[in-house]
């Protein structure tokens, strides 16, 4: 069984932090385009994704090592890659289902891991 490192717990702190960012700024829309079209929250939004997966970046090979069955550490960073680089051209009601549908399940994961 692995244990925990500071900086691991830390990474999974901030990480569930952003997540419940997330869910505050998108809690006051109904859907995934009155989500889209408030640029402001949208944009912050995005910004703690690709925190979240700068974060997983910075886990240790250990902890993903130890955790892959239950957290795709791999597609997180791969959403965190195509935000950073598709800025402009991110689908607003696919960041909608990635908040109401898999954010959820990631924050039990990652509270599990503490």
């Amino acid at each position: 069984m692995y244990s925990i490192s500071q900086r691991d717990y830390f990474c999974l702190l901030n990480m569930l932090d952003c997540i419940d960012k997330i869910r505050q700024y998108s809690s006051p829309f109904t859907s995934a385009d009155a989500f889209g079209e408030a640029n402001q929250a949208f944009e912050a939004c995005l910004m703690n994704f690709i925190v979240i997966g700068e974060m997983v970046e910075k886990l240790s090979e250990e902890l993903k090592d130890a955790s892959y069955d239950e957290i795709d550490w791999f597609k997180i960073q791969g959403f965190r890659n195509i935000l950073a680089h598709n800025y402009f051209g991110v689908d607003a009601e696919e960041v909608w289902q990635i908040i109401h549908n898999s954010l959820p399940r990631l924050e039990v994961q990652l509270k599990k891991l503490l």
